[in-house]
């Protein structure tokens, strides 16, 4: 090889690094001063869904009769959520067992008596003015278990968009009273972090009301207001 080339190419070589260095954008010094500040914005929503568990328990004295007599009544209250409405997607299966009971005797082994099944389903109410006389519905058809409900907001991003702007805007107001206390101004934002936010839920109701025509209970759902929020972190220079 011509020992000017070789020369040439090792020049090449060694200026590559220098210049790739050359190109990284130096970090930006913060001239004035530093100031943190944690803000949280909250909207408040009704919720629009809600969400119970439901399901039969059923005992016998053959593990086999105490799962066919389940499942039957398991199928009367499925047909029940279906002519009320609810759509498949919105009625889940969330737990079948079947387990032996047993009578238990001083000093002595225990015996089983029977067995029990237990069919528990999920069911999300869209329209939870008629939740409660859905839930009366599958008690009449055989339910015998109910828990709930719990209340969300189907689609929260518009209000959590919402409560960041709150955020933001707390966060601004902060930052300029300390600077004002201090005789500064705020110059610029150094960075801006998003936390998980809280949102508190409320404690909804399953209540048993008297109509004026009627002597017979019906339940009622109140849904109350649910807040949604987000925290954020944001760091301003202060000059």
């Amino acid at each position: 090889m011509n020992p000017l080339m070789s020369v040439m190419i090792a020049g090449a070589a060694m200026a590559t690094p220098i210049a790739a260095e050359a190109q990284t954008p130096a970090a930006a010094v913060l001239a004035g001063t530093r100031l943190d500040i944690t803000a949280r914005g909250e909207v408040r929503r009704v919720p629009d869904v809600a969400v119970i568990s439901a399901g039969v328990v059923t005992q016998a004295p053959e593990a086999g009769a105490a799962m066919r007599d389940n499942a039957a009544r398991i199928a009367r209250v499925i047909a029940a959520l279906k002519k009320a409405g609810i759509a498949d997607k919105d009625i889940a299966t969330s737990s079948i067992s079947l387990s032996p009971q047993y009578r238990y005797n001083n000093n002595e082994p225990p015996v089983i008596t029977g067995y029990q099944a237990n069919n528990q389903l999920t069911i999300r109410f869209r329209d939870i003015g008629k939740a409660g006389a859905v839930i009366d519905a599958l008690v009449k058809e055989g339910a015998n278990q109910v828990n709930g409900p719990s209340m969300e907001i189907d689609k929260p991003e518009a209000a959590l968009d919402e409560a960041r702007i709150a955020a933001t805007k707390a966060a601004r107001a902060r930052a300029d009273l300390y600077a004002s206390a201090f005789g500064l101004k705020v110059k610029r934002v150094i960075s801006i972090s998003e936390q998980d936010g809280f949102s508190p839920q409320p404690m909804p109701m399953m209540a048993r009301s008297m109509s004026a025509d009627s002597a017979e209970a019906k339940t009622a759902i109140m849904a109350g207001e649910q807040g949604l929020s987000v925290t954020i972190s944001v760091a301003f220079e202060l000059q």
